[in-house]
């Protein structure tokens, strides 16, 4: 469901348009020249709720913006820079700046939406009901925005799983100074729906048309959760668990490279053995996928995961969703996986620290 927006004739720069509902503010997408439109070249707009306004949820959330969606951020520490200063997206793309975000400290000022992003950190899984439900309405449904392996099944048990989706954003995106956001390098997501419908997610996929975003389709979810996690877990646990390293470094080090190749092959397995256990015929090809991940991951600029950055800042670590789960289900599929278990280990163990 997309509601209906402004007609694409209406594009004019700075009168408003008579949409039949009320479109996004003028100023609220505006690129660095000033300009800004409430039309939107796909003729419908539809109102976005952010959950989560860090780095990734800002930055694909203005992006939304930009191409003329109404976009809601609920923000905690960034709420007085970004009201007083709007919100800087300093990206390889183009850089973005919104004059004045819709934006809010409490998610029930925002109301039912058509969408809601949720970005959260993995480690707020158990405060997402309640800041995801003032959002939801009969029509709403949920992008899961997150890293980690069950965290849809949650928000099918709050919400029911036909409204639910998971996105794979493969991107190098940090914080800078309040209310500034950095997209350093690539930016696809990757769009999979819970019980993989095909429909549901042709109307997810509509959401980003005409956004600065790459998208891609998972046809299946699980399998598309299992692929992001090879990179995930070697370059996230080995950034941590070698001090606190960018992600070049990893690839300069003999041993560390080796490293990560041998993660994703067991991540892999792991992988294939859930699938077949959830009856899905997807697979990974582990080999395949560990030469993607390091050519990939070799070509961008040096990167802090996110998991890195805090634990160097002793804030806790989504260990659970991207180290914990995973090895449990390769555990109960009696999956091999002797390196993952050593790194889900030293991570727990580092994560108890910033506690």
């Amino acid at each position: 469901m997309v509601r209906r927006g402004t007609p694409a004739s209406a594009r004019l720069t700075g009168v408003p348009a008579r949409p039949r509902r009320r479109c996004a503010r003028r100023d609220q997408a505006a690129t660095r020249g000033g300009q800004g439109s409430c039309a939107r070249a796909g003729g419908l707009v539809s109102r976005v709720a952010v959950i989560g306004a860090g780095a990734v949820g800002c930055y694909y959330g203005a992006r939304l913006a930009e191409a003329g969606h109404e976009v809601h951020f609920l923000m905690r520490r960034d709420y007085e820079a970004v009201q007083a200063r709007g919100l800087s997206i300093v990206s390889k793309d183009g850089d973005l700046y919104i004059a004045h975000p819709h934006i809010a400290r409490d998610a029930s000022a925002i109301g039912p939406v058509d969408w809601v992003i949720c970005a959260l950190k993995a480690t707020a899984i158990e405060e997402a009901r309640a800041l995801v439900a003032p959002c939801v309405g009969a029509s709403t449904r949920i992008l899961v925005l997150m890293n980690g392996l069950g965290l849809e099944d949650r928000f099918a048990v709050w919400f029911g799983a036909e409204r639910i989706f998971g996105g794979l954003a493969f991107t190098c995106i940090n914080r800078g100074e309040p209310g500034v956001v950095h997209h350093i390098d690539y930016g696809p997501v990757t769009v999979g729906h819970l019980k993989d419908d095909p429909a549901e997610l042709d109307t997810a996929l509509a959401l980003w048309s005409g956004a600065k975003v790459e998208t891609a389709r998972a046809e299946s979810l699980l399998a598309g959760r299992w692929t992001k996690l090879c990179w995930n877990i070697p370059f996230n646990g080995l950034a941590v668990t070698a001090g606190g390293i960018t992600t070049d470094r990893i690839l300069a080090d003999p041993s560390l490279r080796a490293a990560v190749s041998a993660l994703i092959l067991e991540v892999a397995a792991a992988g294939n053995a859930d699938l077949d256990a959830h009856g899905s015929p997807a697979r990974l090809d582990g080999a395949a996928v560990a030469r993607s991940m390091v050519a990939a991951t070799e070509a961008m600029a040096a990167y802090r995961p996110s998991t890195m950055i805090d634990f160097v800042e002793g804030q806790p670590m989504e260990v659970e969703a991207i180290f914990e789960e995973p090895l449990r289900r390769a555990s109960a599929h009696r999956v091999a996986t002797p390196l993952l278990s050593l790194v889900t280990g030293q991570m727990r163990s580092l994560n108890a620290r910033a506690r």
